[in-house]
């Protein structure tokens, strides 16, 4: 058998990016629908699902649980879940390498128990999922936690006033998923009202479950005894991709305008930009196609940038989105002065901000949590080999764009798992990135 292709970019830095270009749907947002549409038995209509390895990674997983999936279009899928997914063909090695667990509280309402694979994804520490469990226990379910696996028991399910363990979204999207078919009121508090869990709450009321407190921290669900309608919606613009356009063109000291940005969800990040010194202008606001997210178009301006005396930190939402820190290191190293920034979610993750000093950044690893950026310091090409996490991977691209000579980017599949066509798009806007196919 031959070895898989691998993807490397070549990229000749320090080109300007121009013109405009278009946030793509979300990956969080299609990978929660795709969950939540196991909960129907009839046919549910997805627009807005972006051809990349995370969502074909689902699609693997929930097809070999019975799932009829088909391609109905560039970017729409229909899904008719099976009345009872078929958990002996489970394909438990995909499902081990992507965050999966959020499937079980479609899959609890099968009625028998099944073993689960522990969750994959990124690789940056430890991923509990406390608040996924505690949750599922509040309803009934019993999970017992083996060496690679989870036993779930799904037992005698029953409505219940559930407290997260954790400000976790998929989590809550989780306990809402469960909840959506227990005939009874749910509450869940300290639900963080992100954009995909949003998203999924849009989907299910179309699905004719009643959610009362949507974009709040509290919600109440009114499951229904079962599903089984046709529904149609539209998954909704993608927050993080927006920011790492706006990083890029920092990076590239471009002017460059980001059409259709989810601007609830992106208010913070802009507000420190503002007092970093960036120029940027905001449209009128609009709606997606869902009918419900704002939407808004920003133009970044060529600035000089100072940092911030505070520290740059994430929060539930509506804090800085766990997902946008990362792409604040690289545009740090634009900012005259020293940038601290505090990525406490993730054990590890500050660790593969480094990476960007074999570009010539000069960051300091303060502990796993915390990295010093001074700036600014001119960037330099040099090769790189993706680290297995898609934030990182991708500022490192985006360091890329700005450094002067050619940078080498070895095997790009973290960054392809969340950017469909990303280099051909950034060539679209100017920049010079060559795909290289290894065999």
């Amino acid at each position: 058998m031959s070895a898989p292709e691998s993807i490397d970019f070549r990229i000749e830095g320090g080109h300007k990016l121009k013109g405009s270009i278009t946030t793509n749907v979300s990956k969080n947002g299609a990978v929660n629908l795709l969950c939540a549409s196991m909960l129907n038995h009839g046919k549910t209509i997805l627009h807005g699902i972006p051809k990349i390895e995370e969502v074909y990674r689902y699609i693997e997983v929930i097809e070999s649980l019975g799932a009829n999936v088909r391609w109905v279009g560039s970017d729409t899928v229909e899904v008719e879940a099976p009345k009872t997914p078929r958990f002996k063909t489970l394909n438990t090695e995909t499902t081990a390498k992507i965050r999966s667990v959020t499937l079980l509280g479609a899959l609890i309402h099968a009625k028998k128990a099944f073993s689960f694979p522990n969750p994959g994804g990124c690789k940056m520490g430890e991923r509990t999922i406390a608040a996924h469990k505690y949750g599922l226990e509040k309803l009934g379910v019993t999970i017992t936690t083996l060496e690679t696996t989870y036993r779930v028991e799904p037992g005698s399910l029953h409505a219940n006033e559930i407290t997260l363990y954790e400000s976790s979204d998929t989590g809550a999207i989780t306990i809402m998923l469960a909840a959506a078919k227990i005939p009874a009121t749910t509450v869940i508090k300290f639900a963080p009202p992100n954009y995909q869990v949003q998203e999924v709450c849009f989907l299910l009321q179309e699905m004719g479950v009643t959610i009362e407190g949507v974009g709040t921290t509290t919600l109440t669900v009114h499951g229904v005894a079962d599903i089984k309608k046709t529904v149609e919606h539209y998954n909704s613009e993608d927050p993080i991709e927006s920011m790492f356009f706006i990083s890029a063109a920092i990076m590239t000291d471009s002017k460059l305008t980001v059409l259709r940005c989810p601007i609830e969800f992106i208010g913070l990040e802009l507000e420190k930009l503002a007092h970093m010194g960036l120029k940027y202008t905001v449209s009128k606001k609009y709606l997606a196609k869902n009918g419900k997210t704002a939407l808004v178009d920003i133009t970044v301006y060529p600035s000089k940038l100072v940092a911030l005396e505070e520290k740059i930190h994430t929060q539930p939402f509506p804090g800085l989105q766990n997902d946008n820190l990362p792409y604040f290191v690289p545009i740090a190293t634009k900012a005259a002065g020293t940038t601290l920034i505090h990525d406490w979610m993730w054990e590890n993750r500050a660790i593969y901000f480094t990476e960007l000093n074999r570009l010539g950044a000069n960051i300091t690893l303060m502990d796993p949590y915390r990295a010093l950026v001074e700036g600014p310091t001119p960037l330099r090409g040099a090769q790189i080999v993706c680290p297995p996490a898609l934030r990182p991977s991708a500022i490192i691209l985006i360091a890329m764009l700005g450094a002067h000579g050619v940078s080498t980017l070895r095997n790009v599949y973290s960054i392809q798992r969340g950017y469909a066509e990303i280099a051909e798009r950034l060539n679209y806007l100017g920049a010079k990135i060559e795909v290289l196919h290894n065999f």
